[in-house]
């Protein structure tokens, strides 16, 4: 009896032997195995509120592990378990188990872009923002003004330039308004550094009238660096009472009507923006500025006279002057060069 019993208990410790070894051998495989990643698979998504016996299961369901209960054990294993988060991940080929688990732990979610570009509208900026299939749009209906409420900003003010121009990196599902949210924070973040550096001008006296010139600035610079003598252009003008006359602030304020051209009775027509007929600053910006305008408007060219500008070619550096004869002169030059332009294109 004895030795029967003996020889259940070396079975039983053999069979618990041979078991422990075949799981310790099969969890060491796992370890060692990377998960099948393909194209089709890759992209996976831990939905908010999934526990790791939901993930595991997933991860096999998408054939990307075969066991799931190994995947599990594992996360208990190595208290990582309620660790997880929420999002979509992108997994790499040869991505070992403990790698995965170490991303889905990080949160290192694939990340999506969208750029805001300088010089560009709100709703442009709008516009691009509601063709993004990775953001949530919750803005479809709501105007321009409703949307600053819901960015914190005063009542009435107007969305125009106050997003800074930029690539954001977003996750799937980020809302319009989040997306918003950033832009604005980093242009006023900008903006108030900026106006503490400034050089101060009698004819600017917030933040805001800066901005405001700034992406004037932004809208007549043909080239980066002639920012600072543009701006010294308009300040100039601003000191002497003399109207702007800039075109984009027209254009501005034809909104639809514009069609790709500018005439004579469109300056003569008088709008809050058409700095032809009214002195002074427009009411709003006419279009996101860059650092490098903003920049220009709170420190300009420095000892400038310059009060007029105009392009030497199409596109090209332009030419400043003090006088309205030189300036005459120049745009008498520009379209000289203008139309030999236009005859020598095939």
């Amino acid at each position: 009896m004895k030795l029967l019993f003996k020889l259940i208990s070396l079975l039983l410790i053999t069979a618990i032997a041979t078991v422990g070894f075949l799981a310790w051998y099969q969890y060491q495989r796992f370890q060692e195995t990377p998960l099948a990643v393909t194209p089709e698979n890759a992209l996976f998504e831990i939905k908010p509120g999934s526990n790791i016996r939901q993930v595991a299961k997933q991860l096999a369901d998408k054939k990307l592990i075969e066991h799931e209960l190994l995947f599990f054990a594992h996360a208990r294993i190595t208290d990582k378990a309620a660790q997880i988060k929420a999002g979509e991940y992108q997994l790499e080929p040869g991505m070992l188990p403990d790698e995965v688990l170490q991303k889905f732990v990080s949160g290192q979610v694939l990340q999506y872009q969208l750029t805001i570009l300088e010089g560009k509208t709100f709703n442009d900026i709008l516009a691009d923002i509601r063709k993004h299939p990775n953001l949530e749009q919750t803005l479809s209906d709501v105007d321009g003004q409703a949307i600053m409420r819901q960015l914190g900003a005063p009542e009435g003010m107007s969305p125009e330039g106050w997003f800074y121009p930029d690539t954001y990196s977003f996750p799937r599902k980020t809302t319009d308004l989040a997306f918003l949210q950033r832009s604005y924070k980093a242009m006023q973040t900008y903006l108030q550094k900026a106006w503490e550096r400034r050089e101060p001008h009698a004819h600017i006296k917030t933040p805001y009238e800066a901005l405001i010139l700034a992406s004037i600035v932004e809208k007549e610079t043909g080239l980066p660096e002639e920012r600072p003598l543009v701006a010294r252009v308009f300040l100039n003008r601003l000191e002497k009472g003399m109207l702007l006359q800039t075109d984009p602030t027209v254009i501005y304020g034809m909104g639809e009507k514009y069609d790709g051209n500018i005439r004579k009775t469109d300056l003569q027509t008088d709008t809050p923006y058409n700095t032809y007929t009214r002195a002074g600053l427009t009411p709003t910006p006419i279009a996101t500025p860059s650092k490098a305008a903003i920049d220009a408007v709170m420190h300009p060219a420095d000892n400038s006279k310059v009060l007029y500008f105009v392009a030497t070619t199409p596109g090209g550096a332009s030419h400043f002057s003090e006088t309205l004869e030189e300036h005459n002169q120049a745009v008498r030059e520009y379209i000289l060069n203008r139309d030999k332009a236009k005859e020598q294109k095939p």
